[in-house]
């Protein structure tokens, strides 16, 4: 059990490092990332207010707390993780921050949309729903993340607060953050010319099915 706990505080500072190299961030560095730890029901989690902190704390599924110290600040956000790694019991590590212009996005109640090939290649092609706004760390807030979540879905926008995402890496989770922010960013700046325009569902789904096919194929070399 040492071990895995261990690993997964390994896995939470790399990944904090990875979230804060990518840049999908905000200024003051707020946020907090949870990781299973491998083959027990419990997590490692950032105790702290930001990704700059290096303070963690252990707990259960349920929310229970086995190690460390949460302040309240960090407490009120558990159940969202916890959630996830209930009804997602494939997912490994969730992300939430504040990342601008993805929060920009949470802020007005507005959706991303499939804009960008990247949200076809990562399965995103639904885009990035928005859960209504529900008081920090509520029932009301929890209900309000599972109310948009489909089988697909893989990040929901935080009304009026941030972002969420989740994946079976944590490399892939901080991807999905950078892949979200930047979507956001590029439908601001493409307001001012005519705004972002959709990519048909379809088209999205094919990139993603070709991107499966050229990973398949593996790398070429020449020779």
């Amino acid at each position: 059990m040492n071990t895995e706990i261990g690993a997964a505080r390994d896995l939470l500072s790399e990944t904090a490092q990875a979230v804060i190299r990518s840049g999908a961030i905000s200024m003051s560095g707020h946020g907090n990332i949870s990781v299973r730890v491998l083959g027990h029901d419990e997590i490692m989690f950032t105790a702290g207010g930001s990704l700059r902190e290096s303070s963690f704390a252990r707990l259960s599924l349920d929310g229970r707390l086995l190690e460390g110290e949460l302040p309240p600040v960090a407490l009120a956000v558990v159940a969202m993780h916890t959630a996830i790694y209930r009804d997602r019991p494939e997912s490994s590590c969730v992300i939430h921050t504040h990342s601008p212009f993805a929060t920009a996005f949470a802020v007005a109640n507005r959706p991303i949309e499939g804009w960008s090939e990247a949200f076809g290649i990562f399965g995103l092609e639904d885009g990035v729903p928005v859960a209504a706004y529900g008081p920090r760390g509520s029932d009301e807030s929890i209900a309000n993340i599972r109310s948009v979540m489909t089988p697909r879905t893989k990040a929901v926008l935080l009304a009026n607060h941030g972002v969420l995402a989740w994946a079976p890496q944590a490399p892939m989770a901080v991807q999905l953050g950078v892949i979200i922010e930047e979507a956001a960013q590029a439908a601001i700046l493409a307001g001012p010319i005519g705004g972002a325009k959709v990519v048909p569902h379809h088209l999205l789904h094919a990139s993603l099915e070709r991107h499966a096919r050229f990973g398949a194929a593996g790398t070429s070399k020449s020779g």
